[in-house]
């Protein structure tokens, strides 16, 4: 684990998707400590037509936002690292896509070991097996 889902606003592109999904690798295992091998990243492009940010499309702002959601095992980072992997990632993107409008999120989900699991076992289990 964990799971990334990224939502932007930009044209569907091959070189976008391997250049964002490199920064989130490379973010995700360097500044969470997590296993590259069990990163899962869905990337997803949506018409800049179709969101809004204080009532405005981001087609006519000109502006590209995006929205990540990290799902991490509960109690496995600090806060002092979540905080980092922010940072890094929004300023990633930032140069990757930019500008980007200040109303782009990173939310990571903090989830409880005994409630998520891959490959037919939770995390909790694989814990208490070690």
């Amino acid at each position: 684990m964990p799971y990334l889902n990224v939502r932007l606003t930009t044209e569907e592109s091959k070189e976008i998707t391997e250049k964002l999904v490199s920064l989130l690798m490379d973010r995700t295992s360097t500044v969470l400590g997590k296993n590259k091998n069990v990163i899962s990243i869905d990337v997803t492009f949506t018409s800049p037509r179709r969101w809004y940010v204080g009532g405005s499309s981001m087609e006519n702002r000109g502006e590209v936002t995006f929205y990540l959601d990290i799902k991490i095992t509960e109690d496995t980072n600090t806060k002092e690292e979540k905080s980092r992997f922010i940072q890094e990632v929004f300023t990633g993107v930032d140069k990757l896509l930019g500008p980007i409008t200040p109303a782009s999120y990173i939310v990571i989900d903090d989830v409880k070991a005994d409630s998520w699991g891959y490959q037919g076992k939770t995390q909790e289990f694989r814990f208490i097996q070690t």
